[in-house]
């Protein structure tokens, strides 16, 4: 049984973790009992919320090709993020809905990479005392033919994209801290309205962070995502079904929980140490990207330690602070501890489909 820090407990120590720790704490248990980022005093008193500047070129954009790029690239920017997660219906006798979680944090999203079938988005998270962390990073891609899907505990496989959600399809996927992989979605953006929406198909993704400390009673989410930009930022709804499953298949199905990150624009945050501590790394990031990139597109990874182990995650950032310009080889001997390789043609792991709620 997960056991957590009591309020207390996670009040008294926050002060004193250590990087990576802060990141399980934004993302897990003790999420709903963070400072919140309003309150950090000095560079940030003055934060004011402002216009999503990217907005209205959406809109104005002579093609539909042109306004989904436009859309993908109005997610970057500086915000105030609002994270809210509430269990809606119970999907199991005698379950109760757990409390919802809220949390807030100030997050800085950078372009890594534009082409006109490829955009990378990095985001950074400033956190009190004005630390750093690397945070989850973004990939989209037009018209992909494969992606890699979550089939079994700490297990991934690159898969082909269904023949009907490659055309004029956009796949997003998204990455742990580490740059592990943790889920897809694949979808079209409308555009009615002068609103930009990007709506997946229903996929799955691994246990969440908010829960991993706390809950053994489901091990996966089935995720359908929707992105919306709006004049004051963007938003992340989630419409997730928490769900016990051996390997790929599901056994039942526990509750539903809708999510919904909210992105403020917004001025008078310094994020220059985020900005620079990027600057300085990101080219041993690019390296790591590209090595977890081959042994996907090799046929996918099974995570020994798995991909919430902080150790991974503290390995990869002493790496990064103590040898920016490292050595490919040194990377690939820090995931080689962590990860094993899934030969292509092995049928070890086939998840069932993922279209069910």
């Amino acid at each position: 049984m997960k056991t957590s820090k009591s309020a207390t407990t996670c009040k008294t120590y926050f002060p004193a973790l250590a990087l990576t720790t802060w990141v399980l704490l934004v993302l897990g248990g003790c999420a709903n009992r963070l400072p919140s980022s309003k309150v950090d005093a000095g560079a940030n008193a003055s934060i004011k919320r402002v216009e999503n500047p990217h907005f209205s070129a959406i809109s104005e954009a002579a093609s539909a090709a042109e306004k989904d790029r436009l859309a993908i690239l109005a997610l970057r920017g500086e915000y105030q993020v609002r994270f809210h997660f509430m269990e809606t219906v119970a999907l199991r006798a005698g379950y109760i809905a757990k409390p919802s979680k809220d949390s807030d944090a100030l997050e800085a999203v950078l372009v890594v990479e534009v082409s006109p079938n490829k955009i990378v988005l990095q985001h950074l998270l400033l956190v009190p005392g004005g630390q750093v962390i690397k945070h989850w990073r973004e990939d989209w891609l037009y018209e992909a033919k494969q992606r890699f899907e979550f089939v079994a505990e700490q297990s991934w496989r690159s898969m082909p994209i269904k023949p009907e959600l490659v055309t004029g399809h956009w796949t997003q996927c998204v990455y742990e801290v580490s740059d592990a992989p943790l889920y897809c979605g694949t979808g079209k953006f409308n555009h009615k309205y002068g609103v930009a929406t990007w709506t997946s198909d229903r996929t799955w993704r691994p246990l969440p962070r908010r829960d991993y400390t706390v809950r053994d009673d489901y091990n996966a989410l089935n995720v359908e995502n929707r992105i919306t930009i709006t004049p004051d930022g963007w938003t992340h709804e989630q419409d997730n079904t928490k769900t016990l499953r051996s390997g790929p298949n599901t056994q039942s199905t526990l509750v539903r929980e809708f999510g919904l990150n909210h992105y403020h624009s917004v001025q008078g945050v310094d994020f220059s140490k985020a900005y620079q501590q990027w600057d300085q790394t990101q080219g041993f990031w690019a390296k790591v990207r590209a090595i977890w990139a081959t042994r996907l597109d090799l046929g996918g990874v099974d995570l020994i330690a798995g991909v919430r182990d902080t150790k991974l995650m503290e390995a990869l950032e002493t790496l990064s602070k103590k040898q920016p310009a490292a050595p490919d080889e040194a990377i690939e001997r820090t995931l080689t501890h962590h990860l094993q390789a899934l030969p292509r043609n092995s049928d070890i792991l086939q998840s069932e489909p993922s279209n069910g709620k």
